[in-house]
């Protein structure tokens, strides 16, 4: 089972939101179960107001359905949302790697580049050169999470919170699409993060925007001729 990929700096509330997400989107938590704050906060070490909390905004992204009385439980798989999901998601990530390549160029004409860029991008290298062993061991169960973790990473690189967060929601939906298809990861596919971290690492604005828009494109292409319909 993957790990979780909660951020051990960020807040209690976003730590267990995160941590849940997860455990969504990888099946732990699988679709039409039941959940409960005690139970949540047992399992993640917490206390109940921030399981609270983070069940509200998972309410929120549509992960997690809560009714009066009843409880919460798990919502099903948005496969009828698929199309539509992609679609938002191919525009804010061109928008994404747009403003990550303005950035790159301006940290590295400005000399060194600040240390949180810095620290972001050496993250992004080594999630690239996990995702290339686990190809290299027969590993494709590793990729969706690793997925979800360069685009997020790239959202970063934006400098933009408010594309970070709208990223993280569309991601996480589009991931819990991918995680019931292990083979939808190819090796093609995970082959053109690292064009789109060149275009990036170039300071190449127009052609950051479009292999990160094709990129994501063929994802969608390539879902919707599997399983819509």
């Amino acid at each position: 089972m993957p790990h979780s990929p909660a951020n051990p700096d960020a807040a209690p509330k976003q730590r267990v939101q995160d941590a849940i997400r997860h455990d969504i989107i990888f099946g732990t938590l699988p679709a039409g179960a039941r959940i409960t704050e005690a139970a949540l906060a047992t399992k993640y070490g917490i206390s109940r107001v921030p399981v609270r909390e983070a069940l509200h905004a998972l309410e929120a992204e549509g992960f997690v359905e809560s009714k009066p009385y009843a409880g919460s439980t798990v919502c099903a798989i948005p496969v009828d949302d698929a199309d539509d999901l992609f679609a938002v998601r191919e525009a804010l990530e061109a928008a994404t790697a747009r403003r990550a390549a303005k950035r790159a160029a301006g940290q590295f004409s400005a000399g060194a580049p600040d240390g949180q860029w810095w620290k972001t991008r050496k993250e992004l290298a080594a999630i690239l050169d996990e995702g290339d062993a686990a190809i290299g061991n027969g590993r494709p169960d590793l990729l969706p999470e690793l997925n979800i973790r360069f685009h997020l990473g790239i959202a970063e690189l934006s400098g933009s919170p408010s594309l970070t967060a709208l990223l993280r929601q569309i991601a996480g939906k589009i991931e819990w699409l991918y995680a019931s298809d292990l083979n939808s990861r190819g090796k093609q596919s995970w082959g053109e993060h690292r064009t789109v971290m060149a275009a990036i690492d170039a300071g190449n604005v127009p052609e950051a925007e479009q292999v990160m828009g094709v990129h994501v494109h063929r994802s969608r292409t390539g879902y919707l001729s599997r399983f819509a319909g």
